[in-house]
């Protein structure tokens, strides 16, 4: 699933007229450059979410079929917070463990080993896995403390959430169906339980917050493509 529903008011004027998941760095739309990383990975069947102008988003997209995978959408009319949006979208995912990624990322994460993530996940009775990152300057405090491969919501060095995860549906059996809801608390319920592992990716990853971050990628990608 791509979480692409949020209103990205930071980003304004920009997200006036453009849903922040179609903004482009190196001549693509974030959205895209997920979609083409989730194709090679061999991930074939992706929901996305979306509120604001997500007209857009389907008539760019269509079914997907361009990257060689089936796209469904989770419309919502007012935007449900990421539990809720995912909460929401459960009937399209299924009853097994799947991976999310924030549309307002850009990150070169390889998605192919995440089914293997997964499988461990069921058999160590885990309902989430979460990739850490480094603490931008934007967010110098951090998230979630790791040890040991369990994540935790105290500790010391604590590391930023990237946004990409792996859920199981039972972690959002307590989200009422149509509400907002903030994944951050179901998270740190999960973890008082050590029900949440995680590894620390050190690669590449930007949090596209603000149009100053968006251009600083954009000219990033384009000098790489040169």
């Amino acid at each position: 699933m791509i979480l692409a529903a949020g209103r990205g008011e930071r980003m304004r004027p920009l997200t006036d007229n453009t849903p922040k998941p179609l903004l482009k760095v190196g001549g693509k739309p974030l959205i895209v450059w997920h979609l083409e990383s989730l194709s090679k990975a061999g991930i074939k069947e992706v929901v996305i979410n979306h509120a604001h102008l997500g007209e857009q988003i389907v008539n760019t997209l269509g079914n997907g079929q361009q990257w060689g995978m089936s796209i469904q959408y989770s419309a919502e009319k007012i935007a449900l917070e990421t539990a809720g949006g995912i909460a929401k979208a459960l009937p399209l995912l299924g009853d097994e463990t799947f991976l999310v990624v924030n549309g307002d990322i850009y990150t070169d994460l390889d998605f192919s080993g995440c089914q293997m993530r997964a499988s461990t996940m069921q058999q160590q009775n885990k309902l989430a896995h979460l990739f850490l990152v480094d603490n931008p300057a934007q967010h110098a405090q951090g998230d979630f403390a790791l040890n040991a491969g369990l994540v935790s919501a105290e500790g010391q060095s604590k590391l930023t959430f990237s946004g990409v995860g792996i859920y199981h549906p039972y972690l959002f059996a307590s989200v009422e169906q149509g509400q907002p809801a903030k994944l951050a608390p179901i998270l740190r319920e999960a973890m008082v339980q050590h029900q949440v592992s995680g590894e620390y990716y050190c690669g590449e990853w930007h949090d596209i917050g603000t149009p100053e971050r968006l251009s600083a990628l954009d000219l990033q990608l384009r000098y790489a493509i040169k």
